[in-house]
């Protein structure tokens, strides 16, 4: 009897991204990706923009970890005084989605008092990081 080969197999996981959930700074790191630095109008928006800044939030119906960025910006927004939470269904505004280059569900964008883009995190992230940001917007 021969011996057996051992079988090559495919990986089981597929691997995580490196900046999933990280928040990146939008002047520096869209220069290379062409973006403007500037954020949507409170219209656009769907609701009033906050005093100090405004947690943005784009999520989806069927995204387990929109439920737990929900509870992390809301933790957030309660605990710093003049920041606002907003959250939008990027499935019904595809334009906004579009518009603002939101690739995937949750992402996160921090606005300071004016409505431009500070910040940006696609994927869920951690209480630490979002009040990093509203330091830096605010």
């Amino acid at each position: 009897m021969l011996p057996r080969r051992p079988q090559k197999r495919a990986p089981l996981e597929v691997p995580h991204r490196r900046r999933s959930g990280r928040a990146r700074v939008s002047g520096r790191d869209d220069a290379e990706a062409g973006g403007s630095g500037t954020g949507p109008e409170a219209a656009e928006l769907g609701g009033a923009l906050g005093e100090r800044a405004t947690l943005v939030q784009f999520s989806s119906a069927f995204c387990a970890p929109c439920r737990a960025t929900r509870r992390v910006l809301d933790e957030v927004a309660a605990m710093v005084p003049g920041v606002a939470h907003i959250e939008i269904d990027a499935e019904a505004r595809l334009d906004l989605v579009r518009a603002l280059g939101i690739l995937k569900t949750p992402t996160v964008l921090v606005l300071d008092a004016h409505g431009r883009e500070v910040r940006r995190a696609a994927g869920q992230p951690r209480r630490a990081d979002v009040i990093a940001a509203l330091g830096e917007a605010v």
